[in-house]
């Protein structure tokens, strides 16, 4: 394996394959009465994170602490940042404690791997603005597999806002790599020009779109990163492209639902959807931790 997990670009399908199958071992160890074990003993790794997050931080502690790894949790508004350190200064400050991992997230997009070359530690991408979000995809490609059986020859249909969505891309990237179909859909405001680039199929109507998918996999309106004019209301939005039980009976009976979180529901998904039996929202978390035991293993402390 590689010193640093920075995108699902960089990794190879067989690389893909040893990471799930790795993951697939550890989820074993969340089971036991006793969840640790001592393979990543006496190692530090530091959770770095300069946007808001629930899931990922917690799964990637966690995550440290069940390989019993000593673990170090930084925001930025209560780091030096607020006095206005630069990352990389905070970075090589880092550095200079001599930590074997930095998880970072960052709404810079290439923040991760600024930082990876400048320290020696193993710098993991916890997602870097819009572009990728790599332990996510790998823990929505273990998903499906342990549903599906496979991956190779299955039609993915990803929904919602595409363009500003870090998740859509590595999943892109994860699920094609495998040899899965990919279709996007969403308003053509918010599907980035040129996607098609990428080889997937793009469609402007859910209700089609999803006619024939294997896994839907809705995306979060991303207020934050928008500026406004993408679409008229957020009512609008939910009508056209929100997921509901009247829009789902067009899709094939054996749909599975993914949603990377966090859920704005009754707006991109409806609750009883969401909660609903085809539903693997709660799997992907539990597959996140185990995804992100699998990385840490390969990255500091086992074996190819």
């Amino acid at each position: 394996m590689r010193k640093d997990l920075l995108g699902i670009k960089d990794l190879s399908s067989r690389e893909i394959e040893v990471l799930l199958e790795t993951a697939e071992r550890f989820k074993e160890v969340s089971e036991r009465e006793i969840k640790k074990v001592p393979t990543l003993r006496g190692k530090t790794i530091i959770n770095l994170f300069y946007e808001p997050s629930t899931r990922t931080r917690t799964s990637f502690e966690i995550a440290a602490k069940r390989m019993s790894a000593d673990t170090i949790n930084i925001s930025a508004s209560s780091s030096s940042v607020v006095k206005g350190e630069t990352l990389l200064d905070t970075a090589r400050n880092l550095e200079a404690m001599n930590p074997d991992a930095v998880v970072i997230r960052h709404p810079f997009p290439g923040a991760p791997h600024m930082i990876a070359k400048e320290i020696k530690a193993s710098v993991i991408n916890g997602g870097d603005g819009a572009h990728e979000h790599p332990s996510q995809a790998l823990s929505d490609l273990l998903t499906v597999k342990e549903k599906k059986g496979r991956i190779e020859g299955l039609l993915i249909v990803i929904a919602g806002d595409i363009a500003h969505s870090r998740v859509a891309r590595s999943n892109i990237l994860a699920f094609k790599k495998m040899g899965a179909v990919v279709r996007v859909v969403g308003p053509p405001t918010l599907i980035p020009y040129g996607i098609e680039d990428m080889g997937v199929e793009v469609s402007y109507d859910l209700g089609e779109a999803i006619k024939d998918a294997d896994v839907i996999m809705m995306l979060r309106i991303q207020l934050e990163r928008q500026k406004g004019g993408f679409f008229p209301s957020l009512r609008e939005y939910s009508a056209l492209y929100g997921l509901n039980l009247e829009k789902l009976k067009s899709a094939r009976r054996d749909v599975v639902i993914l949603h990377p979180g966090p859920i704005n529901r009754g707006i991109e998904i409806a609750p009883e959807v969401a909660d609903g039996p085809y539903s693997l929202i709660l799997n992907q978390v539990t597959n996140g931790l185990a995804v992100r035991m699998a990385i840490f293993y390969h990255l500091l402390g086992g074996k190819e």
